[in-house]
């Protein structure tokens, strides 16, 4: 990914944070038919350092776990939105502006491991399904299905573990304008009625800073 250097995060924690509001990832692969992409929803385990472990499961029928071993990418994409380029102060002063789009992006890379275990496999779903359901007002449990139905489901799984060799972290929210330019796109992002927009206005105001 071209990372310019103002765009560039780091932040291990930052990192985590975004792939743990924006779980469904993009697992891209290399196959003898090219490269190829599935939609995984992953739990982020910070362990070990310094990046962590990513964990997801497949459908059995799924080519992708009969790979193991393959390098992979996992690509988390998290806010992202228009920024018009009426907004900006220099509009009015020389014109010279033009559209863009600012986003936040994650990418793990690292090696796949399959994890052809039931009960590793059904405690990972329990606690997949956990977290999502936790705020729910009528949270549903694995246990809450007959435990012969949710066996069978159990046998068309396999889990799917990917310890991550590389992190690489892209913010690009507005920090190569100009502070006044920035503040207009904050200020005009916050009064759109959408939580995209309010949560770009206030990234802008926190990497602007």
């Amino acid at each position: 990914m071209y990372t310019p250097k103002q765009f560039e995060e780091t932040r291990v924690d930052v990192l985590h944070n975004l792939i743990r509001a924006h779980p469904l990832g993009a697992l891209v692969t290399v196959t003898a038919n090219g490269l190829d992409a599935n939609h995984i929803p992953f739990e982020i385990d910070p362990e070990p350092a310094p990046f962590g472990t990513l964990r997801g499961h497949v459908a059995r029928a799924n080519p992708v776990w009969r790979d193991p071993g393959a390098e992979a990418l996992a690509i988390f994409q998290g806010v992202n939105t228009y920024i018009s380029p009426s907004w900006y102060s220099t509009k009015q002063e020389t014109g010279k502006v033009v559209p863009t789009w600012n986003y936040a992006v994650v990418h793990a890379h690292g090696t796949l491991r399959v994890i052809d275990d039931k009960n590793w496999v059904r405690a990972f779903v329990e606690r997949l399904t956990n977290r999502h359901e936790s705020d729910r007002p009528n949270r549903w449990h694995a246990t809450d299905a007959p435990a012969d139905y949710i066996d069978g489901l159990l046998e068309t799984i396999v889990g799917l573990e990917m310890p991550i060799a590389r992190l690489v972290g892209k913010w690009k929210v507005s920090q190569n304008r100009p502070e006044r330019d920035r503040q207009a796109a904050a200020e005009q992002l916050g009064r759109e009625d959408t939580d995209a927009a309010k949560t770009m206005a206030e990234l802008i105001r926190e990497f602007g800073s």
